[in-house]
């Protein structure tokens, strides 16, 4: 799922090419997209944009008397930027939203259609989209602490839950734990001032550094692949591979649809995280540490866990 920095590099890219422009037509593709019956499309083509802005991960237009656009690109869905006028591609097409200078496709590649388009009219109906959570690049120390700890979960499910935190996912809750230094299963509640300090710097610069990073790399050109596996990232996707801090191989864990990676030597003192389904399996043939997995595999001249069960994970 595109987090705040893919929708950031996405906003950046959109705002030479749509802002002040009209948007004259919207071509929807798909039944399922177009998720609100009020306002019409009709009340929305013609109408100038004059505003991008984010909205958890959500993206809005919004143009002259409070009609506004949200798109929610959820997994699997994205952007592209394509020529006046270009047909909505047929097996991945949601919508085509025609501008004097281009056309904006919404595609979606997957069949579960997750992604969604709602149109607005009003700042009521526009904040029924807003999740709530909490900007960390411009909350307080004190701010953070108090949503961090306002329910006990593991830090992990903190930073992803849209209601605690705004537009932080599984790949830069990843990314931010790792600069952190803190378990992803750390419960919130047994936080320290110190740790919560330096999860909250972690998370600010972990994601103004990405923002950067993307919007240089993609210049003045329309982002083509926003994707949640990054080239330089420290932990994420990168099970097996060497942390870049200190070498040992990245671990993950498995739950529900999602996993995390980390770190076990910087993170966890060494010790690795019971994954539900593999620790069920092997019971007491669970490696308590990562010395103990280094050493199982150095003895067996293999990984003890045979083959990975998902090659294509990424």
């Amino acid at each position: 799922m595109p987090e705040l920095p893919d929708i950031a590099l996405y906003l950046h890219a959109l705002g030479p090419r749509v802002l002040g422009e009209p948007l004259e037509r919207i071509r929807l593709a798909s039944p399922f997209v177009l998720r609100s019956t009020s306002p019409a499309v009709s009340e929305i083509e013609g109408r100038v944009v004059r505003e991008l802005r984010r909205l958890g991960k959500r993206i809005v237009f919004a143009f002259d008397d409070e009609y506004t656009m949200v798109l929610h690109l959820m997994i699997a869905g994205r952007l592209r930027w394509r020529p006046p006028a270009t047909k909505v591609p047929g097996k991945v097409g949601l919508a085509a939203f025609d501008f004097p200078g281009g056309t904006l496709l919404f595609t979606e590649a997957s069949a579960k259609h997750r992604a969604s388009l709602y149109l607005a009219h009003g700042a009521a109906a526009l904040a029924e989209h807003d999740p709530g959570g909490l900007d960390v690049r411009t909350a307080t120390t004190a701010q953070f602490a108090a949503a961090l700890r306002s329910e006990s979960h593991t830090v992990k499910r903190a930073l992803t839950d849209p209601g605690l935190f705004d537009g932080i996912g599984n790949a830069y809750s990843d990314e931010i734990l790792h600069a952190a230094k803190l378990s992803p299963l750390k419960l919130t509640t047994q936080l320290d001032d110190a740790e919560i300090a330096r999860l909250h710097h972690a998370a600010r610069d972990t994601l103004a550094t990405w923002i950067e990073r993307l919007q240089v790399e993609a210049g003045n050109e329309f982002p083509e692949k926003v994707t949640a596996f990054r080239e330089g990232m420290a932990v994420h996707g990168r099970y097996r591979q060497p942390c870049p801090v200190c070498g040992a191989p990245v671990q993950r864990i498995r739950y529900a649809s999602n996993e995390a990676n980390y770190c076990a030597r910087c993170q966890t003192s060494g010790r690795l995280l019971a994954d539900r389904a593999l620790s069920r399996l092997l019971k007491q043939d669970w490696p308590r540490s990562l010395d103990d997995w280094e050493s199982r595999v150095r003895d067996e001249g293999r990984t003890f866990l045979g083959r990975d069960a998902d090659p294509d994970h990424s």
